[in-house]
């Protein structure tokens, strides 16, 4: 662990190289985030920043460097968060990759799977997807039917269907969820998979959201081949990995808990930029006292998910209800994320009408994209009412409603 007049250094170089290094934006649309990148050119635009990122040492730090990072060092990896938010620094495109899929492997994984998949996930060489959801399992994600079926020779045939897939069109791997014993409570008959996503009988379809931006997908597996190593853990004990899996996904982890909470400061701020850009009656829409309350219980309840993700670091503050912490924290963030983006269009006015293709559009549009964006944020990782159902049955112990 770094100490204190390092961290201080080491910051000091990760802004300078940061103020030199971050690209200004193309030529092209951009993506707001991982889920919306559709396009080659988007891909390898936002691929080459995360390998420049990596190769001047600013990624990397929660993989040990036997498996290509820089060595666990948390307080290095929230100084370079910090600063990436600071420079608005383009997103990460291999985020399903570093957040969820590393860190399973790297709980999980045998030495094999940790050395073989783990650099090239870190530089982004090879992208990942995930392949949980299915048409008639998203929310009971348990009652997924897609099969992997074990072959003499232990490698296993997968058939089945995958739905609302981020970049498998781009993606080398995903990290899969198959049913290998259909006898078995549905629970244990699960197995977690590193599944090669060039294999044959794997057909990829684009799925379009609302913003007409692609990044989606449902995939098909028809036979398709997996090998016996692609098995993550034992066989049956693919809903417990699973289980860590959304853990991370739903922002559990100490590091990503950090992240989330300097990227709604950072949004709101940018929204506080934009009311006092924007006119109400001659003034500044700023110094309406009715906007400027909404925007400061914005703020305080920004402050109070912050310092409910940072619980997360106190073990003893988890003990007793670990689960509650990261189902609260995606429930709020998420909602609280889609009401500032509805203030940010209210903001716009008429303008707001006005898409990306617009010249007129204030910000290029993104902030009407940023709100139509929103509603997949209280969808991904347990839409908000599923949520609530689980923290009150499974946290606080209420009966099942009827």
């Amino acid at each position: 662990m770094s100490q204190p007049d390092e961290l201080e250094a080491f910051r000091a170089r990760a802004r300078e190289w940061l103020l030199a290094n971050v690209p200004a934006r193309p030529s092209f649309k951009l993506p707001q985030t991982f889920l919306e990148v559709e396009a080659r050119e988007q891909l390898e635009w936002l691929r080459d920043w995360q390998r420049r990122l990596y190769d001047a040492g600013y990624l990397g730090f929660d993989v040990p460097e036997e498996y290509g990072g820089r060595g666990v060092d948390r307080e290095r990896r929230r100084v370079v968060t910090e600063e990436l938010v600071r420079a608005r620094a383009p997103f990460l495109v291999n985020f399903i990759g570093l957040e969820w899929a590393g860190p399973t492997i790297l709980t999980f994984g045998t030495e094999a799977q940790k050395r073989r998949m783990l650099p090239p996930l870190l530089r982004g060489d090879e992208l990942w997807c995930q392949g949980f959801s299915e048409p008639a399992a998203g929310s009971d994600l348990a009652s997924l039917q897609t099969r992997a079926v074990r072959q003499a020779d232990g490698t296993y045939r997968v058939t089945g269907h995958k739905v609302w897939t981020t970049v498998a069109h781009f993606a080398s791997w995903m990290i899969l969820l198959a049913r290998t014993d259909p006898a078995a409570n549905k629970y244990a008959g699960i197995s977690y998979f590193l599944f090669p996503m060039d294999a044959t009988g794997v057909t990829v379809e684009p799925l379009l959201k609302m913003t007409g931006e692609g990044g989606f997908n449902q995939v098909l597996f028809d036979d398709a081949p997996s090998p016996a190593d692609s098995l993550l853990g034992e066989e049956g004990q693919g809903w417990t990995i699973a289980m860590t899996t959304l853990t991370f996904e739903r922002g559990a982890a100490e590091t990503h808990a950090r992240e989330r909470a300097a990227a709604l400061l950072a949004q709101l701020g940018r929204v506080v930029e934009l009311a006092r850009e924007r006119e109400r009656e001659g003034a500044p829409a700023l110094a309406d006292p009715v906007l400027a309350d909404r925007i400061a219980q914005l703020w305080i309840e920004c402050a109070a998910i912050g310092l409910s993700m940072a619980r997360t670091r106190a073990p003893a503050l988890n003990a007793e209800r670990p689960f509650a912490l990261p189902l609260m924290n995606k429930l709020v963030s998420s909602e609280w994320n889609q009401r500032l983006a509805e203030l940010a269009t209210e903001l716009l006015g008429a303008d707001a009408a006005l898409w990306l293709d617009d010249p007129r559009a204030p910000h290029g549009g993104d902030w009407t994209r940023g709100y139509m964006n929103s509603f997949g944020m209280t969808i991904g990782g347990g839409t908000s009412e599923i949520l609530r159902n689980v923290i009150g049955e499974r946290v606080l112990g209420l009966p099942k409603g009827k």
